[in-house]
């Protein structure tokens, strides 16, 4: 455990997304958000400018009367996009952010399923969405963030962002201030997690919800109004939200990342102090030290630092920043901290940037938790755990055994205020959630040391987290297969690739439909034309639902009565 003193959180806890909007205008002109434009010229909002043009967009929103109005969001991150989330939310209407990644018939069947009232969504999507504005009555009002190559402006149903703008800033020159919320409870976010209409559920979050993981965040992490953060994750993931949210209530400085490409260069432009990533960054950041350090041949005199360094600590010595200052610099200069979560990290990668002098503290988290349930503290760090439970929720333990190392195992459950309302039209998945006591059932196993850290063990639903935290269900990419003409039976598994342990490769084992091939013919045949098709198939889906590997087995999956594949024997 590593170890340092507790500091005071420089924040003011808000009560509503009423009062969050109110207090990140007290920040005044501080800039809030850095970001660059399609021809990369740089542009910059104040936090006074932030809160104005919630403000107003809330204005347009009550303009057409709406109260308990559906409006999705789709997009890249962009203040445009945290404004509408807030907007939506403080006007007393519901958020819908959705995957950007999204393939159009897909996101056609979220909108119905949601029955979205409007769509706000970035330039990016104009062209694509020129068919459904025209032809589909599913959503009444298409809001693009932009009209640039946008086709169809000036049709009834669709009004910019700009001109919703307009409507609002004469709404609050009519006197127009957001409401006093009425009812906390009530739901404001609706998440789709990862899937099809037919896998995925739509996960409802009240208003409680949002502020309670806001404020946990704002508690738990050693974030101060003087550090600036930069957004890489997408936006429209829970928990790359609540960080962002966390930040503008602290008063920080947030530059847009705007291409994976330029990751690097934008480090070194805004010259992050702290990150909010996943592992597969974290990862590849690690990689890239020493690929830098291998290419410039510096290998020897690298860990001759770290040996050197680590004794010096052990004296009360601290030259890290000094030793590692090439490294630092590669990340902006003043790199000192990262939170991750999203997916499981290696402990020992943790450990190594301790080294270099940039803690991480892992946290834990699920959708339907808003999404934070627990954190590393920054002043009592355990690398390997997922911290203690933050505090706006009770976690605890359904015992299934003993483990090895003498702690009650079994399901990780958790109580409070971040805790879902429900899956939306799926009360049979909501009741099956949740335990007769109340408490959510997270489908994780892990256990809690006698300091009140989590570990997580293992996973007990079926859902498959890739390092960049995106969660895959096997259960959708086994029906896509389960079209194939040379698949009779199929199942989807994770498996960690053998050269990189935290890499997992979504892979597809397969029982061939051996009645599809002329008798006798040989089975490297078969393997090849199922490759075939599976190739195919993946061309249809976004990158990380494509089957990165094959396996073919002889004979079939052994199943229950009710002829279903027993999963948890599938090795």
């Amino acid at each position: 455990m590593s170890k340092q003193q507790k500091t005071e959180r420089k924040y003011t806890p808000a009560s509503s997304m009423k009062h969050f909007c109110e207090k990140i205008g007290e920040h005044g002109y501080k800039i809030a958000y850095m970001w660059f434009d399609g021809a990369h010229e740089l542009h910059e909002m104040t936090y006074r400018e932030l809160a104005d043009s919630i403000k107003n967009l809330s204005a347009a929103f009550a303009s057409f009367g709406w109260q308990g109005r559906r409006i999705a969001i789709l997009g890249e991150t962009s203040p445009q996009w945290i404004i509408t989330y807030a907007a939506a939310i403080a006007s007393g209407n519901v958020a819908i952010p959705l995957d950007k990644e999204l393939k159009l018939e897909e996101l056609r069947s979220f909108l119905r399923f949601a029955e979205a009232d409007a769509l706000v969504y970035s330039g990016s999507f104009n062209r694509a969405l020129e068919d459904k504005v025209k032809n589909d009555p599913a959503v009444s009002l298409y809001i693009p963030m932009s009209l640039e190559d946008c086709p169809y402006a000036g049709e009834n149903n669709v009004m910019s962002f700009d001109e919703m703008f307009a409507r609002g800033e004469r709404y609050v020159a009519g006197g127009y201030e957001i409401p006093e919320p009425q009812d906390l409870n009530r739901m404001a976010v609706m998440l789709f997690t990862s899937g099809t209409t037919g896998t995925s559920k739509c996960v409802m979050l009240s208003e409680k919800n949002v502020i309670s993981v806001v404020n946990a965040a704002c508690e738990s992490v050693e974030f101060y109004p003087e550090d600036t953060i930069v957004s890489v994750l997408p936006i429209h993931h829970t928990y790359e939200l609540s960080c962002m949210l966390a930040a503008l209530n602290y008063g920080m400085n947030i530059g847009i990342n705007d291409s994976l490409k330029r990751v690097l260069k934008n480090f070194n432009f805004f010259r992050p102090t702290g990150l909010v990533l996943v592992p597969l960054f974290i990862n590849t950041m690690y990689k890239k030290i020493w690929e830098e350090a291998k290419k410039k041949k510096k290998e020897k005199i690298l860990k001759a630092a770290l040996a050197t360094s680590s004794r010096l600590r052990k004296m009360g010595i601290d030259l890290r920043r000094v030793l590692f200052s090439d490294i630092i610099s590669a990340f902006g200069g003043r790199l000192c901290k990262i939170i991750s979560g999203g997916a499981p990290l290696n402990p020992n990668i943790a450990e190594k940037f301790e080294e270099f002098g940039i803690t991480i503290c892992e946290g834990y988290g699920i959708t339907e938790c808003s999404p934070l349930i627990s954190v590393n503290p920054y002043y009592a760090n355990k690398h390997g755990s997922v911290g203690t439970a933050v505090n706006c929720c009770t976690v605890r333990i359904n015992p299934e055994g003993v483990n090895e190392q003498g702690y009650t195992e079994g399901e990780i459950e958790v109580k409070g205020d971040n805790v879902m309302l429900g899956y939306y039209k799926n009360p049979e998945a909501t009741a099956e959630a949740f335990t007769e006591d109340g408490w959510f059932r997270t489908g994780d196993v892990g256990y809690i040391d006698e300091d009140g850290y989590i570990y997580i063990t293992g996973r007990k639903k079926s859902v498959i987290v890739l390092e960049n935290g995106k969660n895959v269900f096997p259960e959708e990419i086994e029906e896509y297969l389960g079209n194939l003409s040379t698949v009779a039976e199929c199942v989807v598994v994770g498996r960690k690739k053998e050269d990189d342990p935290d890499t997992v490769v979504l892979t597809a084992i397969i029982y061939p439909n051996f009645d599809a091939f002329p008798e006798g013919t040989d089975i490297n045949e078969i393997a090849k034309a199922v490759q075939a098709e599976v190739n195919a198939m993946n061309r249809g889906l976004v990158g990380y639902k494509q089957i990165r590997k094959v396996e073919i087995r002889k004979t079939e999956f052994e199943k229950t009565t009710s002829r279903k594949i027993k999963r948890h024997l599938v090795k």
